[in-house]
C-alpha cells in the first residue's frame, strides 16, 4: 500500500509504508550509562475541556507507558517539559502525577526523577516567593521518594537582577535539600522566559555561575542536565565538573557523540527524544556497555535526523511530535494532548515525522501506524 504524503511545500508524494518492525526486547540493565526517558501525559479525549482548562489526564494510559519504558531499562524523567510542563500541565496536575508515578517505581522496581519548579506562581513573584514555591515542590518529590531534578524557573528568571540571586536561591535549596539533586539548566530555544538565566545572556558568563552553584555544593549535586542544543559547551561544562558529579545530556541534536564520550569522559542521558526512540535508545546503551562504540552510533545515528524534526524551530512544540509518534505506535488510542497542543504543528510536519519514524522501524505494529496515519490525512483531506 503507498501513502500519499504532503512535504514541505504542500505537495502529495508517494510513500511505500515498512512492513516489519525492528526486532527490539527487553534486557538486561544498563552497566555503563544512566539514561532517563522525559516521559509525556496522554490527555483524556473524552473530557469536555479547553485548551485554557486544567490538565484532563487519563491516569491509566499515561502509567502504561511508564512501564513500557521501565521494561526496557529506561529510567523516567517525570513532570518535566516533555510532559508539558508550563504548557497544558499546571502545579496541580504535576503534583498528582509525580504522587502517581513514583508509587508506580516503586511497585514495578522502576527508576524516576521529578521535576521541581515554580510553576503554582503568578507574574511578579518576588524571590521569597520563588524560593518557598521551590521549597514546596522539593517537599513534595522528596516525600515521594523519588530524585528531584531542580528545574529552571521562569519566575526566577524574571525576579532575578543578576547572578548573585541565581546563586542564593539555589544555595538555599541545596543546603535543605534531604538527597542529591539534579540541577537543569533548560535553554531559551526550550522556552523563551528562560532567556538569561543565570544572570547573563553570556553563555560564558552564564556558566561560570552554573558552575560556580555546582562547585559551592558538590555533594547536594548528583548530576546536571544542559539542554542548550551545544555539544561543545556541553562537553567544555562536563569537562569542569567536580568529580563525582554527572553530566545527563539534554541535548537532542548531538545525544549520539555525547553518550559515546570522548577518552575526557561521557554524558549520561536525560532526553525528551527517548520518549519515542525508548526501546531502540536502551538497545544502543546494551551495546555500548558492551565496549561497542561503533555498534552503539551504528543505531543510533541514523535517528537524529528524526529528532532534528521533532524539536525544529519552535523548538518548545516538540511534544506534539511525540505524542504523536506515541499515538501511532499504539501507546494511546488517540491524538489528543492536555492543552490542544497536537494543533501546534503542521500536517507536512506530521508526514515527514511518519516517514522518518517508519523507515527506523520504530512502529511495533506498521499496519497500524499506517492506518492511523491515513486516518489523520483524511481528516486534512488528503484521500488515499
Amino acid at each position: 500500500m503507498t501513502l500519499l504524503l504532503p512535504d514541505a511545500t504542500g505537495a502529495l508524494r508517494p510513500y511505500e509504508p515498512r512492513t516489519e518492525p525492528l526486532a527490539l526486547t527487553t534486557g538486561a540493565p544498563f552497566t555503563s550509562r544512566t539514561v532517563y526517558s522525559a516521559a509525556h501525559v496522554v490527555a483524556d479525549p473524552f473530557a469536555d475541556v479547553s485548551p485554557d482548562s486544567p490538565a484532563a489526564v487519563d491516569w491509566d494510559a499515561t502509567l502504561a507507558f511508564r512501564r513500557h519504558l521501565w521494561s526496557h531499562g529506561l529510567g523516567v524523567a517525570e513532570a518535566m517539559d516533555t510532559a508539558q510542563r508550563g504548557m497544558g500541565l499546571d502545579w496541580a496536575g504535576a503534583a498528582e502525577l509525580i504522587r502517581r508515578s513514583a508509587a508506580e517505581a516503586k511497585a514495578v522496581g522502576g527508576r524516576v526523577a521529578c521535576g521541581v519548579g515554580t510553576d503554582q506562581l503568578t507574574a511578579g513573584a518576588t524571590l521569597a516567593e520563588v524560593r518557598a514555591a521551590y521549597e514546596e515542590q522539593l517537599a513534595l518529590v522528596e516525600a515521594s521518594g523519588a530524585r528531584s531534578i531542580l528545574m529552571a524557573s521562569r519566575a526566577l528568571a524574571a525576579a532575578a537582577t543578576g547572578p548573585e540571586d541565581y546563586l542564593h536561591v539555589y544555595g538555599h535549596l541545596l543546603r535543605q535539600s534531604a538527597e542529591p539533586v539534579i540541577l537543569h539548566w533548560l535553554g531559551p530555544m526550550f522556552d523563551p522566559a528562560l532567556d538569561g538565566y543565570w544572570g547573563s545572556s553570556d553563555l560564558d558568563a552564564a556558566t561560570d555561575t552554573f558552575l560556580e552553584v555546582i562547585a559551592a555544593h558538590p555533594d547536594k549535586v548528583e548530576g546536571i542536565k544542559v539542554s542548550l542544543l551545544d555539544a561543545g559547551r556541553e562537553i567544555d561544562i562536563r569537562r569542569r565538573l567536580p568529580r563525582g558529579v554527572r553530566c545527563y545530556t539534554g541535548d537532542d541534536f548531538n545525544y549520539p557523540e555525547l553518550i559515546a564520550g570522548d577518552e575526557q569522559g561521557f554524558s549520561h542521558a536525560l532526553l525528551g527524544i527517548f520518549d519515542p526512540l525508548g526501546p531502540l535508545a536502551a538497545e544502543a546503551v546494551r551495546v555500548l556497555d558492551t565496549g561497542n562504540v561503533t555498534g552503539f552510533r551504528e543505531l543510533l545515528d541514523p535517528t537524529v535526523e528524526l529528532s532534528r524534526h521533532l524539536f525544529q524551530t519552535p523548538t518548545r512544540f516538540y511534544k506534539t511530535g511525540v505524542v504523536f509518534l506515541a499515538w501511532l505506535a499504539g501507546h494511546q488510542s488517540h491524538f489528543t494532548m492536555v492543552g490542544g497542543l497536537q494543533s501546534a504543528r503542521s500536517l507536512p510536519h506530521f508526514a515527514r515525522a511518519y516517514e522518518l519514524a517508519d523507515g527506523l522501524g520504530l512502529f511495533p505494529d506498521p499496519k497500524l501506524a499506517e492506518e492511523r496515519m491515513k486516518n489523520l490525512l483524511s481528516l486534512y483531506g488528503v484521500n488515499q
